[in-house]
């Protein structure tokens, strides 16, 4: 009993000592009724940590806390304001304001005056209509300078780089409770941009970053054409800093023309990335990257890669040129050494090809591609009931055209918008075996934030596909649709959901594929979040899918975001177990899965 009763002597002496200590306004406000703006005028105050000692020190309190309230008010446009400093009679005594906030002061006849030579007519049109005051609107001072900004704004935007406002004139008329605005913009002499002037440019040649202009010598200047050259040579992805800007008027040509100077930082020339993942079915999985940038000095990315998996190992190659023979256009050309070893064929073989992607706008991307595959691929077959593997040689070329839309906001964890993928290949196969056919794919994905702070996002994926044009059991092994895995349905082992090789687990594949996702993530903390979700997939012989193709898989999960991204770790299990499939499935990996 007297700990206890110790603990609450401390525990309630704390609390009081805590109230004590508290901040408080610098002053007590009266006389405005509108909760807005008291709610504002407080919180323009300095806080009180403690009472005041002496009736001086509240009254000078009262006064600098008058001072705040006044800013506030000619803020929100209150201008025939009184504001009255008082001290309380209490013991201490306490700091009063009392406040007349007067009526509200209105907008009236916005004016725009140019200082100097003015600019084209169409030009002071266009920044007299960016103005946006609307007569008898509230004279609050920040849409007063957010006005002057805009027009200055629109100036720049139509060529005059040099645009800047001059004091400008405010007249306030307490007898109609009216504000009245001039605004006073010297817009300088109409700005012709030059050539790019590289003053740092590390590894990259000049004559590259020239090609990246948006503009041509001669041009009116566009902000915003700075601001593209800006984002094209960040876009590489090889360099550390990029600085784009104007030079300045004195550095202007005989001929009038302003270059632009462009100063760019390279980051470091090599790197190498190390990569893991694991499932409880298909082991242990890793990858070594070796990057080398900008060897060619065009801003060119080089990477090797060893990975070494159970499902898939190979050495591979890959040469990224970035606004190739245009801007907002790689090229990538790659050659790999493969061998895919699977439930459901193993291939081994050798690997060339090319894509081009072309950014058509900031968030949607084309791309064409073309390949040759010179592989042999063994995969079980069944003849007479029974079930023996065979091996095939092939040479598979196929092209490639896709298109995507990425409204997301983030790659490896998005929380808002959505995901659009279509592709088609048309691919044509010699060897043991000749044949042709398209296979065509599409995938979708969406994201809802909900709750405060968005804490939880309900995320969906959608996807099908369909070979046109081939036959089962022609089609080759490695070319036919699967479905189960890590990215696909979770709880099945890979590609085990969908039609088997007659009395075995071997997966056989099919010409349809259906597949569909839903997740609730949900962030506990900035770090830590849990997920549960629910996937389903089903693999076809025919068209689509049937009824009896589909399998469900249902799990489990936590997320540690590294900053960049999250760690996963999922548990899923299968709904309707057939024979070989596990009892459960455990992914670990970085990013959401999808």
């Amino acid at each position: 009993m007297r700990k206890r009763f110790a603990l609450g002597v401390t525990a309630a002496t704390l609390m009081v000592a805590g109230h004590a200590n508290a901040a408080e306004p610098a002053a007590t406000v009266t006389g405005v009724e509108d909760r807005a703006l008291r709610e504002a005028i407080q919180r323009a105050m300095t806080e009180a940590k403690q009472p005041a000692r002496s009736r001086s020190e509240a009254r000078r309190r009262a006064r600098d806390a008058g001072d705040e309230a006044v800013a506030v008010l000619r803020s929100e446009g209150y201008y025939g304001y009184v504001v009255e400093p008082d001290v309380s009679e209490a013991d201490p005594p306490r700091a009063i304001l009392k406040i007349t906030p007067g009526p509200v002061f209105v907008i009236a006849d916005p004016q725009l005056a140019w200082s100097g030579t003015p600019p084209d007519e169409g030009v002071a049109q266009r920044a007299q209509s960016v103005i946006r005051l609307t007569p008898g609107a509230p004279g609050r001072a920040a849409d007063v300078l957010a006005a002057e900004g805009r027009a200055v704004s629109q100036v720049q935007q139509l060529g005059y780089a040099d645009a800047a406002a001059e004091p400008r004139e405010v007249v306030v008329d307490h007898a109609d409770h009216t504000v009245r605005p001039t605004f006073h913009i010297a817009a300088g002499d109409l700005t012709h941009v030059d050539g790019i002037q590289v003053v740092t440019q590390g590894r990259s040649k000049s004559a590259w970053v020239q090609h990246l202009a948006p503009w041509k010598s001669g041009d009116i200047y566009e902000p915003d054409d700075i601001a593209e050259l800006e984002r094209r040579l960040r876009d590489t992805g090889v360099y550390d800093t990029v600085s784009v800007s104007l030079a300045p008027k004195d550095k202007a040509t005989p001929d009038g023309l302003r270059p632009v100077i462009v100063t760019l930082a390279d980051r470091k020339a090599k790197t190498i990335e190390l990569g893991a993942s694991y499932s409880s079915t298909d082991g242990p999985g890793v990858d070594a990257k070796w990057i080398r940038y900008n060897r060619l000095h065009r801003a060119d990315t080089t990477t090797l890669t060893a990975r070494l998996a159970k499902l898939d190992s190979r050495l591979e190659a890959e040469l990224a040129l970035p606004h190739w023979r245009r801007s907002q256009q790689t090229l990538k050309l790659n050659t790999a050494i493969f061998r895919d070893n699977t439930d459901a064929y193993t291939e081994t073989g050798a690997h060339i090809g090319a894509d081009l992607t072309r950014r058509l706008q900031p968030t949607i991307y084309r791309t064409y591609g073309v390949s040759l595959d010179v592989s042999q691929i063994d995969s079980p077959t069944t003849a007479n009931g029974v079930t023996t593997d065979i091996r095939q040689n092939f040479a598979t070329f196929t092209l490639l055209g896709a298109q995507a839309w990425d409204r997301s906001d983030s790659v490896l964890d998005p929380t808002k918008g959505w995901r659009l993928d279509v592709r088609a290949e048309p691919t044509a196969i010699t060897g043991d075996l000749t044949m042709a056919f398209m296979k065509v794919q599409a995938q979708s994905t969406a994201y809802l934030p909900f709750g405060e702070g968005a804490r939880t996002v309900l995320a969906g994926r959608i996807k099908a596909g369909q070979i046109l044009g081939g036959t089962m059991p022609e089609v080759p092994a490695s070319k036919r649709f699967y479905a189960g895995g890590g990215g696909s349905v979770r709880g099945f082992s890979y590609q085990a959901i969908g039609p088997r090789i007659d009395n075995t687990t071997t997966p056989q594949g099919g010409l349809s594929l259906l597949e569909s996702s839903l997740e609730l993530r949900h962030k506990f903390t900035d770090t830590w979040g849990a997920v549960a979700f629910i996937d389903a997939g089903a693999v076809g012989v025919d068209k689509w899918p049937n009824g009896d193709d589909f399998g469900v898989g249902v799990g489990v999960g936590v997320r540690y975001d590294l900053g960049f991204g999250p760690i996963r770790a999922d548990i899923a299990m299968p709904v309707s177990r057939r024979s070989g499939d596990p009892a459960f499935q455990v992914y670990i990996s970085i990013g959401q899965a999808f």
